[in-house]
């Protein structure tokens, strides 16, 4: 049975939202249209963005007077906003173009999804209201409708399948359908068959001589990995002493190659993993699978503990 990108929905909810994006596809006539045609999907919706860079604090607080209340705020600094009377979307022009176009997706299903639109008059999204760890409903609706769209609904995740399982297939794929590679690798990881799973590090910070310390900025698994290993409490930092740290690329390396790791499973049997790494400059990311599920859909999940 497939699995809700964003696991905090309910099954039924994901059904709604992904028939939503797979119509706004369809109409826009986007579904294998490289980069995915955001520009078309928001034509359909009968959205339109405002180009001009005025998402600024004086525009910001004039909309918020006018909502009158029906106004749904942002945590910290404004992203992106929706104005649902005028059906315009604004931008902060300063973000990195890919996460612009993650954004433009988000606040257009503020406009689409069916019983969204007429419940603020403004809405407003932050970097809390577009993460999926801390999104609340309305807004994980949103992330899921712009993961949909994004990444053509299943378009992706059966590219991605059609190569070995390595870190850099979401990475290379990322390009093609215009996402970000923390929304790829996450898309990679999450729709995934496999038990497996990504570790996601800020950069390395030297200390003591030729030591360093990785801190960790997220992490998500598969639903395979979840039932076999549940939820892993990993640590706020990773070192050259453990596993994941000797994973980093360090110096001008991008990449590390495939290496063995034991991890233990909910009864605290071990399982033979294999780890990589690939690194930008500003996260690294770690993906670990079972190294059984590369060769089988069906291996025997040890029982709850």
């Amino acid at each position: 049975m497939r699995k809700p990108d964003d696991s905090r929905l309910t099954p039924g909810q994901y059904a709604q939202v992904r028939a939503e994006a797979e119509r706004a596809l369809k109409e826009a006539g986007a579904i294998g249209r490289f980069p995915t045609a955001i520009d078309d999907v928001m034509a359909a919706a009968k959205v339109e963005e405002v180009k001009e860079d005025v998402l600024n604090e004086p525009f910001i607080q004039k909309l918020r007077r006018q909502a009158s209340g029906a106004l749904k705020s942002a945590l910290s600094k404004v992203m992106g906003l929706f104005d649902a009377k005028a059906r315009l979307i604004f931008i902060d022009r300063t973000l990195h173009i890919v996460k612009q176009q993650f954004i433009r997706l988000h606040e257009t299903a503020h406009a689409l999804l069916p019983w969204q639109r007429d419940l603020y008059a403004v809405v407003e999204d932050c970097e809390q209201t577009i993460d999926p760890e801390l999104a609340d409903q309305f807004d994980r609706e949103a992330n899921v409708f712009a993961s949909e769209v994004l990444f053509q609904l299943d378009g992706f995740s059966q590219e991605a399948e059609q190569s070995d399982f390595n870190i850099l297939v979401p990475v290379n794929l990322s390009k093609k359908y215009g996402a970000s590679i923390y929304s790829s690798v996450r898309r990679y990881v999450t729709q995934n068959w496999r038990a497996c799973t990504v570790i996601v590090l800020n950069p390395p910070v030297l200390i003591d001589g030729d030591g360093f310390r990785a801190s960790l900025r997220r992490h998500c698994a598969s639903p395979r990995f979840l039932e076999i290993f549940g939820e892993i409490s990993w640590p706020d930092f990773f070192t050259p002493d453990d596993d994941v740290g000797k994973m980093v690329p360090l110096g001008k390396r991008r990449m590390t190659n495939k290496r063995e790791m034991i991890l233990k499973d909910r009864n605290g049997d071990d399982h033979l993993c294999i780890a990589e790494a690939f690194t930008q400059s500003h996260q690294v990311f770690v993906l670990i699978h079972a190294s059984k599920t590369l060769t089988a859909r069906s291996i025997i999940i040890p029982s709850a503990a």
